[in-house]
């Protein structure tokens, strides 16, 4: 009987954890964040702005490229602003449109790489150029993009205007995003990531202290970077997390606004996120002296990140203890492995047949995609464990 009483304890604490990572911390940042305040300390018209560096690295975007460059032309930010593209030994014709925008543009710099290395060593040696320039300093602010993601013409302008705060070093962009349709899953991506859009507005609005920015859009202090392992799959958690380990804060602004198509295919989608996954571990054992649960950063990261991650394990420990507590005639856990059994194998196979014959059903879509990112977790896990000695990876097609 002991046994077993551990076996409910365990079986209960892994569905707490579930419930509290994606409802319940949830909740809780928004209710807190009705009596939190946006960061006041902003740069006005009469002050002098600091330098910005646009850094962007690129590879076979020759599909984006020429709309993004032409986004970031588009900036209305009054101070001064250059922009530094490398590309990652692309092969299709981003190069030679980079290189022509480049030789028509004064703030548009151009590096071709010729091997390919990954995103993290292609931003760290633009790094290495612009600080070379202009130097480390809280006066210089890196805009860190992605070619697919397309910026309105005030978003450096709204993202720089908080570093007149000291005490904020990184300032993430709000994230929309196109070419959603109902045979694919980019509705479920679409509904998962607005709800990551609104809990990072209420952890910047109650702790100042944003548990991660999309990636696809985001200041940083300059002086806050540091050199991204080339082997890391991650780069933006990495540097979010510099920024924490400086006793920094981080938030988001929602006037900020650029938008990014989704994915559409299941498969394109796993691959990411398994690719995510991987980073995310690395990220972890890398930091992980900052998920400290007594402290508000740590509490959040485990909360907002750390359950997530670890969110296949908790599901086995599900399944197994319910299947074995329903072997031993206990009527509940029967209940508990039927409807696991329905979640976990009846609903995707349902989906499957369904969408074949052209009908698609957002829930049982949002439980399959569910079901998918916590596949990709696992897969991610033992892609890290199995050692990631460099940091390129295939790009994701969208929409």
């Amino acid at each position: 009987m002991p046994d077993f009483l551990i076996l409910h304890i365990v079986f209960w604490f892994c569905i707490f954890s579930f419930l509290w990572s994606y409802i319940g911390y949830p909740l809780l940042m928004c209710v807190l964040s009705k009596r939190g305040a946006k960061n006041q300390i902003v740069y006005s018209s009469g002050d002098i702005l600091p330098r910005v560096s646009v850094l962007m690295s690129v590879y076979n975007e020759e599909k984006y490229l020429s709309e993004k460059i032409d986004t970031l032309l588009a900036q209305d930010y009054s101070g001064a602003i250059d922009i530094y593209v490398g590309s990652d030994a692309s092969y299709d014709k981003t190069d030679a449109i980079v290189d022509e925008m480049s030789k028509q543009s004064d703030n548009l710099y151009f590096f071709p790489y010729k091997e390919r290395r990954g995103k993290p060593s292609v931003i760290n040696d633009l790094h290495a150029h612009v600080s070379g320039l202009y130097g480390q300093g809280s006066d210089h602010i890196y805009i860190l993009t992605d070619a697919n993601v397309m910026l309105k013409s005030d978003v450096v302008s709204n993202l720089v205007q908080h570093f007149k705060n000291d005490n904020i070093s990184l300032v993430d962009a709000h994230m929309t995003y196109s070419g959603m349709k109902d045979d694919g899953i980019s509705n479920s991506e679409n509904t998962y990531l607005n709800a990551e859009v609104k809990l990072k507005h209420h952890e910047s609005m109650v702790t100042k202290k944003m548990i991660g920015p999309f990636g696809g859009c985001y200041a940083l202090r300059s002086e806050l970077f540091r050199p991204v392992p080339s082997h890391f799959l991650v780069d933006d958690f990495y540097l979010a997390m510099q920024v924490f380990s400086a006793g920094k804060l981080a938030i988001n602004e929602l006037s900020a606004v650029c938008r990014e198509p989704v994915t559409h295919h299941l498969s394109q989608e796993y691959k990411r996120k398994k690719r995510i996954a991987a980073g995310n571990f690395q990220n972890f054992f890398h930091f992980i002296g900052l998920f400290n649960p007594f402290t508000s950063l740590g509490a959040s990261l485990i909360s907002h990140k750390l359950i997530r991650w670890i969110g296949p394990f908790l599901i086995a420990l599900i399944i197994g203890i319910s299947l074995f507590l329903a072997s031993m005639g206990l009527p509940f856990y029967k209940l508990i492995s039927a409807c696991l059994a329905v979640w976990f194998l009846m609903i995707p196979l349902l989906d499957t047949v369904l969408s074949l014959v052209g009908i698609h059903l957002k829930m049982l879509r949002s439980i399959s995609y569910f079901n998918l990112m916590n596949l990709a977790l696992l897969a991610g896990f033992f892609k890290y464990l199995g050692g990631i000695k460099k940091g390129t990876w295939d790009r994701t097609e969208r929409t």
